[in-house]
């Protein structure tokens, strides 16, 4: 179920004083639901030592998120060395970061291991050579190719960019041991916004098979398996609810197997950013035009620059209209901002009552690839961000951008290369 009740018990009778003191359009964000969904992860894998979440930075890369997660005990997955110096400037540092990049530049490779250190996670065999020092942990992104299949977010594994193929694997470490590596984890990340829960063993399983085998081989006593992020939420009302709980049950059966065989495990490390704050999450707009032509549009004062996943992946995002019953008489419009974008829309062909100008639409599940994949074409400027306190305070956890921002890199030292 799109937001959870409540949340929207939490939000709706104080959303028009929020508006008055902030304007629109704003992403908000629901401090309890996190906390718990946080508190119900940790629970629920609490019977292998050893358990991490480390959050995908990419979902929500805010400070104010992100110190939330920290005192629930996660780490950080980065991708690049903004998000580093986030999970950074938040406290952590050390095994408390995943760097997992791909297509990696040297210089980020120095950010990654300067004196702060995290936990190097290669998507490459030939990204070896290109470290600027040893680390004495290092980790291995998996490609599995055809022996498993992915889906239409992320790619099947034989044609997605990421990861060290099956043939490469057991190279791979030989390597680096022979480098001088003295500590190894190994990573996967197959799926994204899966919600069968049994993928999700079936990847825990394969990793475990795979050190397993390397071990064999190698000699190798693995620190950790990392089984990646991936773990959906229902966007529409009629999807099921992740089975959180299945999961766990099949995963801590499994390495108990593990153990029984091998009389050593390895950690648990996943890195979810959707499930985690995903459904805490709301983009608040208002309606300001209404056109009818072939289509009847209801205009708002976002746009696409605010939230792409619709326009980019033809997602659907539940809306409601805030104080309005949806057991008022519905009409079938297409909801749009006012981007010269065709792909502009929030909703295409979707029930909703009928709106009035100055009405308040709340569009669901956007706490995770809402706001951090906005843009500025058009020059449209990204929103602001609110965090909605557990104490009902609401507070701004980034403004909104302005044209200052976007004109600023205009504004540079003249630099001119004449031949």
């Amino acid at each position: 179920m799109p937001m959870s009740s409540a949340f929207k018990n939490r939000l709706t009778p104080i959303l028009p004083d929020v508006v008055d003191t902030f304007g629109t359009p704003f992403h908000i964000y629901d401090e309890a639901g996190i906390l718990d969904t946080c508190d119900r992860l940790n629970q629920a894998f609490s019977a292998i030592d050893g358990f991490k979440e480390f959050f995908a930075v990419k979902a929500l890369p805010n400070p104010a998120i992100m110190s939330l997660l920290k005192s629930k005990g996660f780490g950080f997955d980065c991708s690049s060395i903004p998000e580093l110096t986030l999970s950074r400037r938040v406290g952590s540092r050390g095994d408390d970061i995943m760097f997992t990049s791909n297509n990696t530049s040297i210089a980020q490779f120095s950010a990654a291991l300067d004196q702060e250190g995290c936990i190097i996670n290669l998507d490459d065999i030939s990204l070896l050579p290109k470290l600027p020092e040893v680390p004495e942990l290092l980790c291995f992104r998996y490609n599995p190719g055809a022996k498993r299949s992915g889906n239409s977010i992320i790619g099947n594994p034989v044609e997605a960019k990421y990861g060290v193929s099956h043939d490469q694997i057991f190279r791979a470490y030989e390597a680096a041991m022979k480098m001088g590596v003295k500590r190894f984890g190994i990573h996967t990340m197959l799926a994204s916004n899966e919600l069968n829960h049994q993928y999700m063993i079936d990847t825990a399983d394969m990793l475990l098979a795979l050190i397993q085998e390397l071990h064999d081989h190698l000699g190798i006593r693995f620190e950790f398996i990392n089984i990646g992020g991936g773990l959906g939420i229902p966007y529409t009302p009629d999807a099921p609810r992740f089975n959180i709980q299945g999961m766990a049950e099949g995963i801590v059966r499994s390495f108990e197997r593990f153990t029984a065989q091998n009389q050593w495990a390895p950690k648990l490390y996943m890195e979810s950013g959707r499930y985690i704050t995903g459904p805490h999450g709301a983009l608040v707009t208002t309606v300001i035009n209404h056109k009818e032509i072939y289509r009847n549009y209801v205009g708002v004062d976002a746009s696409m620059s605010s939230l792409m996943r619709p326009g980019m992946y033809d997602a659907y995002h539940h809306i409601h209209i805030n104080g309005k019953d949806d057991g008022l008489p519905l009409r079938t419009v297409d909801v749009v901002g006012a981007l010269c974008e065709n792909n502009d829309k929030f909703a295409v062909q979707r029930e909703l009552p009928k709106t009035e100008e100055g009405d308040l639409l709340v569009i669901h599940d956007t706490g995770a690839h809402g706001h951090a994949m906005g843009f500025n074409y058009n020059g449209h400027m990204r929103p602001k961000e609110l965090l909605l306190r557990s104490d009902l305070t609401v507070e701004m956890i980034r403004r909104a951008e302005t044209m200052d921002d976007y004109f600023a890199t205009l504004n540079f030292e003249p630099k001119t290369f004449r031949g």
